[in-house]
Order: structure tokens, then C-alpha cells, then sequence
């Protein structure tokens, strides 16, 4: 699985005052979570987050979240450089696989690296996504008509509903803390007193996230898009933007976006709650699904 390990590694619990070396661990791989990440994956699985730590310092982090009984998520898989290439990687995989032992299917995104790893470990490829960047122009937003607007907490429920249908599992303390902490992302489309689609986003240290991004088809996704960037003109964002669709990344390229890096969802055990992936043209991140 990976290279034998070389140094004296012990595994603990990921504790509060973890947190800035998981943030400096994060600068140092380039990666773009912030504090509120972290504590948002402490809050919501506080016995589902692991360190490596050698000589009392923390080397390397795991984290693990459980959507109820229908599946679980491996992310923010971190070593610190200096550390690289001695199997501790490995290790915090087992941890992790350990940690979620009992559920019925494990689910991650993988990096072009890690897919390797992890098609070894028997994990199934589920379908393709692409991280994509921009700095924000007007150019090609779809700005009139559009019936976007944007969400209020009374939309919650309802936007929560469609949520658990699409991604497969309730996930509603993630859709109100992204409510709650960027409002101005959270945009919806609304016919005939029905929810068709809606974005949420948040705000990173490289780049502002824009996702989920869910919606009944193509054209609703567009419209929610541009109602979310327009008026962000030169803020860098990202979208982990899904294949189903092929000119769905076409459409992101004509606005300015460009393939920043490849992401393979995939699973371990069983898939019995895949959702609605065709509805979801940005996903929420690798990190959290």
C-alpha cells in the first residue's frame, strides 16, 4: 500500500488546538480550507478526525465525516512535507478505514496520486469531476433575465429537501453554516412555488468556493452561476465541477474558468445511496462531498 514506515508514529484523536497545524499543513500543500473548516469537521465528527504525531508534534491529519447510517467521507489527508515518502500516508488511510469500519460504504474524491493508492485498496470509481479557477469577469454570465434570487432562511427547508435527494443524505448542518457564514452565495430558482435549483459557496484562503451547485438541468445551473458571480468581478473562485455534462465545463471555459486539477469520486464496499449526481454540477468540495 505504501512505503514501509520509518519513524516511531503514534494516532490520537484530532483535538481544537490541532487545528493550526492542520492550517499550516494545509499552506504547505497549497490546499484551501481555512479555521472554520476545521471546526466545522470537529463539530461534526469530533471522534471521526485523526493526527500523526512523532516526538509529541503533530506530522499528519485524517478526517472522516458519517451522513447518518448511508455512507461516510475520507478527506484532508495531510503530511507534513518534511515527513513525505516514510508511509505515513498509508497509515493515516488505515486509521481512517479503521475509524469508519462499521458503515456500509466509504466514499472519497481522489486526487490523480491518490487514485492510485486507493484502486488498490479496492475503491470503485464513481464518476469524474474537474477543479476549475477564475478571476471573475461579466463576460458571458447570463445576467437578464434571471430569475435567480437569493436564498432566505424560510427557503432552508425546502432547499434541504432537494439537498438530501441529490446528494443522498441529509447534510442540513453544512447547508446552514455555508448559509450562515456567505450569505451572498446562496442563491435560489423557484417555479411554480417550487425549488429547481440553488448554489451555496464559501470563503477559502486561495480562492472563494462556489458549491453546491444543484439544479433540474443545464440552463438552471447557468443562471444560478452567474447570479452568484455577477458583481464578484476579480475575486478568484473555484468550482469542483462534475463530467455529466459535457458542455457544462464548456460553458465554464466560455466564462472564464480553466481546469485547475482532476478529482475521481469514488467508493469502497457498496454505493447503495448515490443520489442524483446528474443534478449536481458542483459538488460541495472533495473535502466534505
Amino acid at each position: 500500500m505504501s512505503s514501509p514506515v520509518t519513524v516511531q508514529v503514534s494516532f490520537r484523536d484530532m483535538r481544537n488546538d490541532d487545528i493550526e497545524t492542520g492550517l499550516r499543513l494545509c499552506r504547505a500543500s497549497g490546499w484551501n480550507q481555512t479555521r472554520s473548516d476545521w471546526e466545522l469537521f470537529l463539530k461534526f465528527s469530533p471522534q471521526g478526525c485523526r493526527v500523526a504525531v512523532k516526538d509529541a508534534r503533530v506530522i499528519g491529519t485524517v478526517a472522516t465525516l458519517r451522513y447518518q447510517d448511508r455512507f461516510s467521507w475520507i478527506s484532508m489527508m495531510l503530511v507534513d512535507p518534511a515527513e513525505a515518502g516514510q508511509g505515513i500516508g498509508g497509515l493515516l488511510m488505515s486509521q481512517a478505514l479503521d475509524v469508519l469500519k462499521d458503515m456500509p460504504s466509504i466514499r472519497l474524491d481522489a486526487t490523480p496520486v491518490g487514485y492510485k493508492l486507493y484502486s488498490k485498496l479496492n475503491f470503485i470509481e464513481e464518476y469524474r469531476l474537474s477543479r476549475m479557477e477564475t478571476l471573475v469577469s461579466s463576460e458571458g454570465l447570463m445576467i437578464r433575465p434571471n430569475p435567480a434570487r437569493s436564498m432566505t432562511k424560510e427557503d432552508l427547508p425546502a432547499v434541504e429537501t432537494l439537498d438530501r435527494e441529490v446528494f443522498g443524505a441529509d447534510r442540513r448542518v453544512m447547508l446552514e453554516w455555508m448559509f450562515t457564514s456567505a450569505p451572498e452565495y446562496a442563491t435560489v430558482i423557484e417555479q411554480q412555488g417550487q425549488i429547481i435549483g440553488y448554489t451555496f459557496g464559501r470563503h477559502g484562503f486561495n480562492f472563494e468556493h462556489l458549491g453546491p451547485v444543484i439544479a433540474r438541468d443545464q440552463e438552471t445551473a447557468r443562471l444560478l452561476v452567474s447570479s452568484c458571480l455577477f458583481g464578484q468581478t476579480g475575486k478568484p473562485f473555484i468550482i469542483d465541477a462534475s463530467h455529466h455534462e459535457t458542455d457544462w465545463s464548456a460553458w465554464l471555459e466560455s466564462i472564464g474558468f480553466h481546469e485547475q486539477r482532476p478529482f475521481t469520486r469514488m467508493f469502497y464496499r457498496d454505493n447503495p445511496h448515490p443520489g442524483l449526481p446528474a443534478k449536481q454540477f458542483g459538488i460541495m468540495g472533495p473535502e466534505f462531498g
